[in-house]
């Protein structure tokens, strides 16, 4: 893998983000990576337990700076396909048979939140900070939203999709998008703790736990929704305010629309 690193101690498995000089933002080659990474180790009856960690400064930045000027000049098919990778990473991560740990040592941006939301677990540092971001650029967070609105719920949603406030790991933990919120120096040991109580239960209990969860959760994450949040994304993304909120980004200006009352 060119932008993971897997490693594996016991049964339980380490996928580590590798891309710390981009701050580990993600583009087509990460998300088919980390797509068939969580496939095949999700298949392997030695593995228990895996957790998604990342190097660097940030967890996961959103999307890869390049990746977007790509998008930026993308048809609605185009976007629509671009997305629906995105989305098939996502529900591969979400519905993956072994447990999942997010192991936050770093800021969290945008569809970086769907990373952490997509798992099973998520334990922060405590200076991580987290932001959906996405209404700044004049876009939604639309395929994302099914795993993170799970994570935090609607209300908490409402407030950090409009605003795109950034807000710490102790308002993460308040509104349960995080678990644990821990020091820098026991982050390792909190996720170890985590990991060994996964590894210690019944493989098939906790595979069918997860499941129990998930078809008992609030809303079921169904293709129909699925392709319901690609089109979303799409469909903004070619707007004429997704072009100019993009462009304002690329071009490091304000959007047309900034200070308007």
């Amino acid at each position: 893998m060119k932008h993971l690193q897997l490693n594996l101690q016991g049964s339980v498995a380490t996928l580590v983000l590798n891309r710390p000089e981009v701050r580990n933002a993600f583009n087509d080659e990460v998300i088919a990576e980390l797509t068939q990474a969580f496939t095949e180790l999700g298949q392997r009856d030695e593995v228990r337990c895996i957790v998604l960690a990342a190097e660097g400064v940030a967890f996961c930045a959103g999307a890869d700076l390049n990746w977007m000027k790509r998008m930026a000049d993308y048809t609605r098919d185009e976007n629509v396909a671009d997305a629906g990778a995105l989305a098939e990473m996502l529900r591969v991560v979400y519905t993956c048979p072994k447990p999942t740990i997010a192991k936050v040592q770093g800021d969290v941006y945008a569809g970086g939140t769907g990373l952490v939301a997509a798992c099973d677990i998520a334990v922060s540092v405590d200076t991580a900070g987290y932001c959906l971001s996405e209404v700044k650029l004049g876009l939604i967070p639309a395929t994302i939203s099914p795993y993170v609105i799970l994570a935090m719920g609607a209300r908490a949603a409402h407030r950090y999709f409009l605003t795109a406030e950034r807000f710490s790991a102790a308002e993460a933990l308040r509104i349960g998008f995080v678990h644990e919120v821990v020091p820098a120096a026991e982050l390792d040991a909190k996720v170890a703790e985590i990991a060994k109580s996964l590894v210690n239960a019944g493989p098939q209990a906790v595979r069918l736990c997860k499941k129990l969860v998930q078809d008992v959760a609030e809303q079921e994450i169904t293709p129909a929704l699925i392709k319901a949040t690609v089109e979303g994304i799409a469909d903004i993304r070619v707007s004429p305010e997704g072009r100019e909120g993009v462009q304002s980004f690329l071009q490091k200006r304000k959007p047309g629309w900034f200070g308007q009352t």
